[in-house]
C-alpha cells in the first residue's frame, strides 16, 4: 500500500511475491465473503476472559465479540468485485512509476481489508460453530 501511493518508486519485491500476495488477498476477500454469507448458521465462540488487548487488531469492541460484523460492513461498502478491483489497483501501481489520482483512492478498502484480516484470525482462533 505504501509503493502503491507513492509517486515514482517501485516496490523493491520480485513481481512473483507481489502475484502471491494478489492472490492471497484475493483468497481472503472470497472467504470473508462466504463467512459473511453463511452468518445464519454459524456462530463465532466468544472471546475467553484472559484475552490480551493486542489480539483485538484494529477491530472496534464490537467487532471483537462478533467478528463477522467486519464482514458485514466491508460487503454493505463494496462488492466482492470492487476488492477485486483494489486489490489489483495496488498491485499496478506498486509494480510501476504510476501517478493517477483517481486509483489512489484505495485507502478505505485497504482499511477493510485490515480489518477482515483481523476478523480472519479471530475466527480462526475461536473457531465456529453451528446456530442452534
Amino acid at each position: 500500500m505504501i509503493y502503491s501511493g507513492k509517486k515514482k518508486s517501485v516496490i523493491p519485491e520480485d513481481s512473483s511475491t507481489i502475484f502471491h500476495f494478489h492472490q492471497a488477498l484475493r483468497s481472503l476477500v472470497r472467504a470473508c465473503f462466504l463467512l459473511w454469507q453463511k452468518e445464519k448458521r454459524w456462530k463465532v465462540n466468544e472471546p475467553g476472559e484472559n484475552y490480551s488487548p493486542l489480539a483485538q487488531g484494529s477491530l472496534s469492541d464490537g467487532e471483537f465479540i462478533n467478528p463477522i460484523l467486519v464482514f458485514q460492513k466491508a460487503f454493505g461498502e463494496y462488492s466482492i468485485k470492487d476488492f477485486e478491483y483494489y486489490i489489483s489497483v495496488a498491485v499496478y501501481f506498486s509494480l510501476g512509476t504510476y501517478s493517477h489520482t483517481a486509483e489512489s483512492k484505495i485507502f478505505v478498502p485497504y482499511l477493510h481489508l485490515c480489518k477482515m484480516l483481523d476478523a480472519s484470525y479471530l475466527i480462526l482462533e475461536r473457531g465456529i460453530q453451528k446456530k442452534k
